[in-house]
């Protein structure tokens, strides 16, 4: 039997992006699993912190409503609260935002620079998206 719990009131996707550096570093971490154990997040982090610091960690970040958790047997499972989606939006806008000008063609561009060589397939689908965003006038 598992049974979900945490605080009901979403987030925004600003209060995840002003949560302390650690705080942070669990919360991607957790979007990275879809779900974890203290355990995992421990074993995860490249430093060294112990399980009741990351439990303390956790509490706090339901409390603050950014993760939530279910009990599966004995082990309590973490979630993200605010859907993966909206946060990558959220961020992938604050990121053009900051470092491009608010140029989406600078950030794409900047993008396909770093990315080296791309397959065929990966091509056709840019050109799909860019097709689609035509039709649909954006």
């Amino acid at each position: 039997m598992s049974k979900t719990k945490g605080n009901t009131g979403a987030p925004s996707v600003e209060a995840l992006e002003s949560l302390p550096l650690r705080e942070r570093q669990v919360v991607e971490l957790v979007y990275s699993l879809q779900e974890a154990t203290a355990t995992q997040i421990q074993q995860c982090l490249e430093v060294e912190l112990s399980n009741s610091a990351i439990r303390a960690m956790l509490a706090r970040l339901e409390e603050k409503g950014v993760l939530q958790h279910r009990l599966d047997g004995q082990r309590y499972l973490y979630q993200a609260v605010v859907p993966k989606q909206e946060v990558r939006t959220s961020a992938l806008k604050r990121l053009v935002g900051t470092f491009f000008d608010d140029s989406p063609v600078s950030a794409a561009s900047a993008l396909l620079g770093m990315s080296g060589k791309l397959s065929n397939d990966e091509l056709d689908q840019l050109e799909a998206m860019i097709a689609k965003a035509r039709e649909e006038g954006r």
